[in-house]
């Protein structure tokens, strides 16, 4: 599809269809008790997951390309770090950065073991959890006398409080973190109540998924969609056997079905306007588990698997659009196309563009399966290979938070020890790469651990849970010094609580530090990335990760450029036509932007917030070069001479962050 010369063209989405669309299509209830007078636009947030800015060209996204050239084109965009999805679902959702939402990473520490309450029938269950669950985001929403860990409102919340229809169709995780609170269990039935916000994801018409709304059930089958959603078949593989050569079609076919056959003429019925979230898996998800670069840095992520993926999520950009328009709906509708983060091919073994290996202790052990066959090459560091390596470097003992084995009848976490055999009682390595590092492994509220890890991938998070504040300090100091000499390593971030860390910036500084419910974590590891390619260095951006997808498949995470430097467009009646904004934005000017469209005034609790990107919106006035600012922040010196550098840009207060690391250690530093 193309998009220029839209208003002369029939069967094409012209800029007043799509501002048309711009307020979403999620509560589908006759009536509210709150009502919105004459509605300006619809909105549809459309985020394509994992992708890269210079991945977008007329072959592999020919509606992508159309769009950014037809509508507004974010040329100075950034993913906010840690750069994963739900952090950035966070902010998509709020309008706010890490430090008020407490939405860290994917994998965060909650202070308190999962599922101890026994909501939905669930054991007592890991402290380190895996945010892109909805029966774990319910259960921690449960723990708040608000039912809102982010704290913060979402604009799919506000507009559903104040009648518009609402949906969140895709990705499970992010999809529910858009509305969380619609993520309501009920204690009678220890199921989820059925949500007045449509949410269709991985897991509809599963057992334990999120319940339909019965008309958008009745619409769904009448369809002839179905109301189950296609299973994702995509696996990962493993260090001898190569991951998918397919991208995820089925399912996203499913979630583009969904949108265009069954919610969106739902809503149309209702004659009230809409915000609708859509989050594309593609090409995120494919991008992980490609098997295109087994155990090889190239082609890596720019393989023909991960090509079409992009295709995909194209493809449904493409469907929905085509419906807007077909409809009618496009001239009232605002489309906003966002990418949670960008992307990388992942290394164990190579820390930089020479190809020198690393010398991480974890990296020094042979590790088997129970079946006795070798899990990770030799020489390449296992998921986990941060909490090993500290654990060694404490003296202390490991345990796993996502394992647990039963000690006297008693369940506790799973001892863990790369020198030893992995049996059914110990293993060598952490199964998800999380370490509780001290204690006991006694599965207790509070933990008894000194130190936990929440392994993420391209950062990893570090916590200190016990001990005095003078304990702690020197702890903080003792691991930034040790993280500063390794050569995984890029950057390292501290707790403002602890003071000056030589070698560490303080949270503050990436807006990590703020009025979050979550635990804020002590230190923020940002790993080492490379590039492959001195002609295009981000689309041959490389990152040592703790993960346990393979090397030459893919990850995010870091703070390199590849990863902040995320995809993003608009068009619609509210945005302007063919233009390229190259002032700096980013995932928390999202929510901030079509709020101001839609006129709304949502509450706030904290104060990191994005801004509205006037600059873009028809009738707002270009911003001129002086009012934009760039600069870098250095941290005083490690014992080892290595300072963690920090570039950024402001726009009227607003800071927006390039990339950080560690001199010659970061792509785009």
């Amino acid at each position: 599809m193309r998009f220029n010369g839209l208003r002369r063209q029939k069967n094409v989405v012209s800029l007043a269809a799509l501002a048309a669309l711009s307020l979403g299509s999620v509560h589908i209830a006759a009536a509210d008790s709150a009502s919105v007078v004459a509605p300006k636009h619809n909105v549809i947030i459309f985020v394509v997951d994992g992708m890269r800015a210079g991945s977008i060209n007329p072959t592999d996204a020919p509606t992508l390309y159309a769009l950014k050239s037809s509508g507004v084109s974010f040329a100075n965009s950034h993913s906010i770090f840690p750069t994963f999805t739900t952090p950035n679902a966070s902010a998509i959702a709020t309008g706010h950065y890490l430090g008020d939402t407490g939405d860290f990473s994917n994998t965060v520490f909650s202070a308190y073991p999962v599922f101890n309450t026994a909501n939905f029938g669930k054991p007592t269950g890991t402290i380190t959890p895996f945010l892109e669950n909805n029966q774990i985001l319910s259960d921690i929403d449960d723990h708040f006398a608000s039912q809102n860990y982010l704290t913060e409102e979402s604009l799919l919340a506000f507009a559903r409080q104040n009648g518009y229809n609402t949906a969140a169709v895709g990705k499970v995780g992010p999809i529910g973190i858009q509305d969380v609170t619609q993520l309501n269990i009920d204690h009678g039935t220890n199921n989820f109540d059925i949500p007045t916000t449509v949410i269709i994801d991985d897991l509809t018409g599963v057992a334990g998924g999120v319940p339909l709304h019965p008309q958008i059930a009745t619409a769904l089958t009448n369809s002839g969609v179905g109301v189950v959603t296609t299973p994702r078949n995509q696996p990962s593989g493993t260090n001898i056997v190569p991951g998918t050569t397919s991208a995820n079609i089925g399912q996203q076919q499913y979630f583009a079905d969904s949108v265009t056959k069954a919610i969106l003429p739902t809503f149309v019925n209702t004659g009230k306007p809409f915000v609708m979230v859509y989050w594309s898996r593609d090409p995120d998800g494919t991008q992980h588990n490609q098997g295109d670069s087994l155990n090889s840095l190239t082609p890596g992520i720019n393989g023909p698997t991960s090509r079409a993926a992009i295709k995909n999520a194209d493809n449904n950009l493409k469907q929905i659009l085509n419906y807007l328009a077909s409809s009618g709906l496009a001239a009232t509708t605002d489309v906003f196309v966002t990418a949670d983060h960008g992307f990388n091919t992942i290394s164990h073994h190579e820390v930089d563009a020479s190809l020198n290996t690393t010398t991480s202790y974890a990296s020094g052990f042979i590790y088997r399966r129970t079946d006795s066959s070798q899990e990770v090459n030799t020489g390449f560091t296992p998921v986990g290979f941060v909490a090993i390596d500290l654990a060694h470097m404490l003296q202390l003992p490991l345990f796993d938070p996502d394992s647990q084995i039963t000690v006297n009848s008693t369940k506790v976490y799973e001892p863990v020890d790369p020198s030893q055999t992995h049996t059914t009682v110990l293993e060598q390595h952490p199964v998800s790469g999380d370490g509780l590092i001290g204690g006991t492994g006694t599965i207790q509220t509070p933990t008894d651990a000194s130190v936990v890890v929440a392994a993420n991938g391209g950062s990893d998070l570090i916590y200190l849970p016990t001990g005095t504040q003078t304990a702690r300090a020197a702890l903080v100091t003792q691991i930034v010094n040790f993280l500063a000499a390794q050569d995984y390593t890029s950057g390292l971030f501290v707790d403002d609580q602890y003071g000056v860390v030589p070698g560490a910036l303080p949270l503050s500084a990436i807006n990590l530090k703020g009025s979050s419910a979550l635990p804020t974590p002590a230190i923020v590891i940002n790993f080492r990335t490379f590039s492959t390619g001195s002609t295009n260095p981000l689309q041959n951006s490389v990152v040592f990760a703790d993960s346990g997808l393979q090397e030459g498949q893919g990850m995010h995470g870091s703070f390199g450029r590849a990863d902040t430097f995320n995809f993003m467009a608009a068009i619609g009646p509210d945005f302007k036509s063919q233009y390229v904004d190259t002032a700096p934005v980013s995932n928390a000017d999202v929510q901030v932007t079509l709020a101001n469209i839609l006129g709304f005034n949502i509450p706030n609790v904290g104060g990191l917030m994005g801004r509205v990107a006037t600059e873009s919106l028809l009738g707002g006035a270009n911003l001129l070069p002086t009012a934009i600012t760039a600069g870098t922040v250095r941290s005083l010196p490690a014992p080892n001479g290595e300072r963690t550098l920090l570039r950024y840009q402001i726009v009227n207060g607003v800071r927006y962050f390039d990339s950080a690391g560690f001199p010659g250690r970061t792509v785009g530093l």
